[in-house]
């Protein structure tokens, strides 16, 4: 995919509000134009139908940069543009102004009062909904719908309009404040999407924090105490090689027994560390996913298949998981697991092709230092790793372990199958 629908793609979900909630406020600018100031062509007299024209185009391009700019604020990326603000409103109040004067003067007939009533709403509207972008206090943004709003009525009021002063007044508090409060909910929302964002990305720092903590706690509890046993016993056997005595060699033989004690009982949290439950991981990366708003499905059963043929495709899940979340905007994904002629197939597929590739998903030759690791973990137990574009916007990761017989049943313990009977050999145990 090319062109706006890749650049679209790419963003992430907070940039992706952002940019639709600013599009939006810059469609006002059209909306404003198109509603309020073409009918005057139409229904005002000239020249007065071309200056109003103009007018709004004017008001309507200066409310963008103001919408703009007070966004820009919101983001934390510029000062606050009290200035640009402030004049925006004083314009907006001026030709406010000077529309409702000429309506007072009878230019026309009933049409030309209606167009030009309706442009004063229009200016006062949009005016005070981009003025409200950049204002934070709610207090601030009810002074200024009212300040609007009781400005309408005096100048109605002053031009002899008598009860109709109020009626515009009133018109113009109901206009004025349904729109800021559009303005203010959508800064709200911009503000939460990109809080909600940040507070998953502390989140999941979080738990890698946690889990490098919890087995730092493992390496100290399965070691700590051996090193200090074997200082202890080192020193001895030194003291007691000085004095010629023979125990020293009984004291270095204890010291070589806690050591290979030690490097075992490492081995071991290390083995216990990176080995993944298969069914574990399918329920988590479901979870995950459908918690990121994409739609996953789950089929097949893990139960069965050796241990370390989940670990390593456990693995693999985990990897395609963390990988559609990064790297991806995925809409849909699934992820499939079968037995094929002795051997165990698992299928991850997503519709995020384009950004997954590009951020380390790769291709079947090259890939990322992720595929790198996943195609190490495989190859412990004679499996194959594939992974790249399938078909318009597919992306797919393959993974295929040969098991030797059939899965053991759900309800027979692993020791009783057939996969009990396949020896662990000293490679694979190094590798896992």
């Amino acid at each position: 995919m090319s062109g706006p629908g890749k650049w679209w793609r790419r963003k992430s979900t907070p940039a992706k509000v952002e940019t639709y909630t600013r599009w939006s406020f810059h469609s006002f600018a059209a909306a404003e134009v198109t509603v309020f100031a073409l009918p005057v062509l139409g229904q005002v007299p000239l020249p007065y139908a071309v200056w109003l024209c103009l007018l709004t185009c004017v008001h309507a391009a200066f409310g963008a940069v103001v919408a703009s700019r007070a966004l820009d604020w919101t983001r934390g990326r510029r000062a606050q543009p009290l200035p640009l603000m402030s004049a925006f409103g004083a314009t907006s109040a001026l030709f406010a102004g000077i529309v409702l004067w000429l309506a007072d003067r009878d230019l026309g007939g009933e049409d030309t009062a209606t167009a030009l009533g309706t442009m004063t709403a229009g200016l006062l509207f949009f005016g005070v909904g981009m003025i409200t972008l950049g204002v934070r206090s709610r207090r601030r943004v009810l002074g200024l719908v009212l300040g609007f709003s009781a400005g309408v009525g005096l100048l109605a009021l002053a031009l002899g309009a008598g009860m109709a002063a109020l009626v515009a007044s009133l018109a113009a508090l109901f206009g004025t404040g349904f729109f800021a409060m559009t303005s203010v909910f959508s800064v709200w929302l911009l503000n939460a999407v990109y809080e909600l964002d940040e507070a998953r990305e502390t989140r999941a720092r979080l738990a890698v924090a946690e889990e490098r903590l919890r087995f730092g706690r493992d390496l100290h509890d399965v070691i700590g105490r051996n090193l200090a046993v074997v200082a202890l016993k080192s020193e001895l056997a030194v003291q007691l090689a000085r004095r010629g005595r023979e125990e020293a060699v009984e004291q270095m033989l204890e010291v070589q027994r806690i050591a290979m004690e030690s490097q075992r009982e490492v081995r071991d949290v290390v083995r216990g560390y990176r080995e993944a439950d298969l069914g574990v991981e399918l329920l988590g990366a479901q979870g995950v996913l459908k918690a990121a708003g994409i739609d996953c499905e789950v089929t097949g059963e893990a139960a069965g298949l050796p241990a370390e043929v989940q670990s390593a495709l456990g693995w693999v899940v985990r990897e395609a998981t963390t990988n559609v979340l990064r790297h991806g905007d995925a809409a849909r994904c699934s992820v499939g697991l079968e037995m094929s002629e002795g051997t165990v197939v698992l299928t991850v597929e997503n519709d995020g092709a384009e950004t997954v590739a590009g951020g380390g998903g790769g291709s079947t030759g090259g890939g990322g230092s992720g595929l790198a690791g996943l195609r190490e973990r495989l190859r412990a137990v004679d499996g194959t790793l594939e992974a790249g574009p399938a078909g318009k916007g597919t992306f797919r990761v393959v993974a295929r372990v040969p098991v030797a017989g059939e899965p053991v049943a759900p309800g027979i313990p692993a020791e009783d199958g057939p996969a009990a009977a396949e020896p662990v050999t000293a490679e694979r145990e190094a590798a896992a």
